[in-house]
């Protein structure tokens, strides 16, 4: 029997079952029969699935909205060109574990809308990324180390956005795989959006 607190090991199976047969069809009695414990104890720990999987992203994925509510409040610890890329590289590995638990909602239309309900009444959802990284982008605005004029919600939108599509884009190639490894992807694509947003790279 595995010897991990009982909260430990339903995040763990719901982390497993979520990635392989996909948030729609993951039951919460196969997690809790996966976890070794019984469905009741599972909603000890959590009332519901939203709320479940909600936390294998923020405990079992690469951290994302810490990262970008931690540069929102103090962005001048790295250039603006590291805290781009550490957040696309994130955003790009976060995306890729997520986008095979959650595609399988799209089939079942009354299962994703109750699932984003679920989220909303948590404050979560995939547009939170979005909003942390456009509030940490106008942070960048108020110490002038990108342009006054930036659209910052479009800069975001289009940094995560190629993340997201990065995800799934490539599964059709010949080797499955998108043309560049992570650290060169995130680098890239930091480079150009801060083209896009007035930066020049001579004040950091």
């Amino acid at each position: 029997m595995d010897q991990k607190p009982a909260r430990v090991r339903i995040i763990d199976a719901a982390h497993d079952l979520m990635g392989t047969a996909g948030l729609a069809r993951t039951t919460t009695k196969e997690i809790a029969k996966a976890a070794g414990c019984s469905e009741a104890a599972l909603y000890k720990y959590f009332p519901s699935k939203e709320e479940l999987f909600v936390t294998v992203l923020n405990e079992r994925l690469p951290r994302l909205g810490g990262l970008l509510g931690t540069l929102a409040v103090d962005p001048q610890g790295r250039s603006v060109e590291e805290n781009l890329t550490e957040i696309a590289r994130r955003a790009a590995l976060f995306y890729e574990q997520t986008f095979p638990m959650a595609a399988s909602l799209y089939a079942e239309p009354r299962l994703k809308a109750r699932h984003e309900e679920g989220l909303r009444e948590l404050g979560a959802g995939p547009h939170r990324p979005i909003e942390g990284l456009t509030e940490y982008l106008r942070a960048e605005q108020t110490h002038g180390r990108i342009a006054a004029d930036a659209d910052c919600q479009a800069a975001a939108a289009l940094l995560l956005g190629a993340c997201v599509h990065r995800a799934f884009a490539y599964e059709v190639t010949a080797d499955g795989r998108p043309p560049q490894p992570v650290d060169d992807f995130a680098r890239s694509l930091a480079r150009t959006v801060l083209r896009g947003i007035g930066w020049s790279g001579g004040n950091g």
